[in-house]
């Protein structure tokens, strides 16, 4: 057992290590932001005894100022549980550490070196309590200090243009919580089809690397395998999270492995439909020291479909969609699932039977142009621009030439640590009166700034935006409230290792602490102040 553990879960570890002799160390503190003075404090740490707890204030009792925590505590658990030498992390509800150190009992509590000679009461009564039991209290070596209250603070006073348009948007009558809150009580129920190749997304997790002796190639040393489903099935997952009822049409060879997967999904309420096709479930292998990624291995055997199973394929998607399905993702990750043809016959069958369609694509071998009729596409920046070729040109011109050449209505376009920008067409009557041959007069646009303070793994980001403003589409809503929605689903997503399902309630709370905390945007009057304008994210 290690990881973030509860209550329960810790009295019974050490009670176990107690048996069987093993010297448990214990650092506490808020670590909001995991800076290089932490990790040095903690492998220092974890070298004076067998296992290492660290303990976090968990954020209703954290006392740090205005706006603090920065990271809420489940992301500040799930980032120290990441690392290799921490064993547990615990969220202590308590403003100190000393009801827990009263039944933990650690045998050495590990303090930073401004402790040492720190005459604050609080650490007084952990300090007795620590003695009172046994245990040493030690002071780490202090060699380089940080402060993540003065990096924070250093961060407040740059002010970032992006954080303007934050304040800007967070102001609009659509962007209120309210609104959004009852947009994502909307979309429970929702009947969702998801169309397109399953992956497996293997995580593995490795020690630090080396140099091997035989040649100058890099080593590394397998600790931990994570699995995660992904392509198609986990755009069904982030369905079926966020409340609505997911049907995922897909190829599965007829394997163990793919039995396992259907047993996970169902068992999430996802019916799947599956093509029967031959060879393996396609896996893409990453081999990780901490949370960086150092190679990926595809062990992918491209889909070639003959006249009959492609025409199966849109049968399965239709009779999945038929019957009153509210909305359709059509996901082309570029393995061979869907031809050009294929696709946009894929996309002209199932048009009339749902409300909102929406496509998006991965990979240079994927055909964007060839979704058809769409009320949403999602593509990356780098994705729009391979497949319109317009690789120097303005987005706005870009954008423009997929949803003529698609019949498409609106696009969601990412653009990685710089947000995404929302296009919607204006209507064809407005845009006669103001046409002047310039894109931007024929197109609306949105741009929403990269909500996360952190990005730890974008795998998946895109696909969480794709479901969540899709099924935001279903309730009514305008394309910058969907947009915005994707937006948070992104953020909580970036925040974390592997591929994993976002909920409505992990939504509305990075909505609430974008509209909450100070330090994610400026208001316009501190911008004023310091001689700093709003600016246009599309011109």
């Amino acid at each position: 057992m290690r990881g973030i553990v509860t209550r329960e879960q810790l009295t019974a570890a050490r009670a176990m290590l107690r048996e069987a002799g093993l010297k448990l160390v214990q650092c506490h503190g808020c670590f909001d932001i995991v800076h290089p003075g932490h990790i040095r404090h903690l492998r220092q740490a974890k070298a004076l005894g067998d296992v290492l707890l660290v303990s976090i204030t968990g954020d209703d009792t954290m006392k740090k100022g205005t706006g603090r925590p920065l990271i809420p505590q489940e992301l500040r658990a799930e980032n120290l549980a990441a690392l290799d030498f921490v064993d547990f992390v615990f969220i202590e509800p308590g403003p100190t550490a000393t009801d827990l150190l009263e039944w933990v009992r650690p045998d050495v509590y590990v303090k930073g070196k401004e402790y040492e000679f720190n005459n604050d009461p609080r650490f007084g009564k952990e300090r007795e309590t620590v003695e009172r039991h046994g245990g040493r209290v030690v002071f780490s070596s202090g060699d380089v200090v940080f402060s993540s209250s003065a990096l924070i603070a250093a961060m407040e006073q740059s002010v970032d243009p992006f954080h303007a348009r934050l304040a800007q948007l967070t102001r609009l009558p659509e962007l209120e919580m309210g609104g959004l809150g009852e947009v994502l009580s909307g979309i429970r129920g929702k009947r969702l089809m998801v169309v397109g190749e399953t992956i497996l997304d293997t995580y593995t997790m490795c020690d630090r690397p080396d140099v091997a002796g035989e040649s100058p190639v890099l080593t590394l040393r397998p600790l931990e395998q994570r699995r995660y489903d992904g392509g198609a099935a986990i755009i069904a997952r982030h369905a079926a999270a966020l409340g609505a009822h997911p049907t995922l049409v897909t190829a599965l060879p007829e394997t163990a492995e793919s039995r396992g997967l259907v047993a996970r999904l169902n068992a999430e309420g996802i019916e799947v439909r599956a093509l029967p096709a031959g060879g393996r479930l396609p896996e893409k292998q990453r081999l990780l020291v901490g949370t960086q990624k150092m190679v990926k291995i595809d062990l992918v055997e491209p889909y070639v479909l003959d006249a009959a199973q492609q025409r199966e394929l849109v049968r399965l998607a239709t009779h999945a969609a038929g019957g009153g399905c509210d909305a359709a993702i059509v996901a082309d990750f570029g393995l061979g699932l869907f031809s050009p043809t294929l696709l946009s016959e894929m996309c002209t069958a199932l048009r009339p039977l749902v409300r909102i369609l929406s496509g998006d694509v991965s990979g240079r071998r994927s055909n964007l142009l060839s979704m058809q009729e769409m009320d949403l596409l999602c593509p990356s920046e780098n994705e729009l621009r391979d497949a319109t070729r317009k690789l120097s040109e303005g987005l706005p011109a870009a954008t423009w030439s997929l949803l003529e050449s698609t019949r498409s209505k609106h696009a969601i376009v990412t653009m990685g640590g710089d947000g995404l920008i929302a296009f919607d067409q204006i209507a064809a009557e407005e845009a006669a009166e103001l046409d002047d041959g310039s894109y931007s007069r024929r197109l609306r646009s949105e741009h929403v700034p990269a909500l996360a303070p952190v990005a730890l793994d974008a795998l998946g980001c895109g696909d969480a935006l794709l479901t969540t403003a899709s099924l935001a589409l279903t309730t009514g809503c305008g394309l910058l409230t969907a947009a915005f929605l994707g937006a948070c689903a992104a953020g909580v997503q970036v925040q974390r290792l592997g591929n994993l399902p976002v909920s409505s309630s992990e939504i509305r709370k990075m909505a609430t602490r974008v509209h909450g905390a100070h330090l994610t945007f400026a208001t316009p009057e501190a911008l004023e102040a310091r001689g700093i304008g709003s600016r246009r994210a599309v011109g």
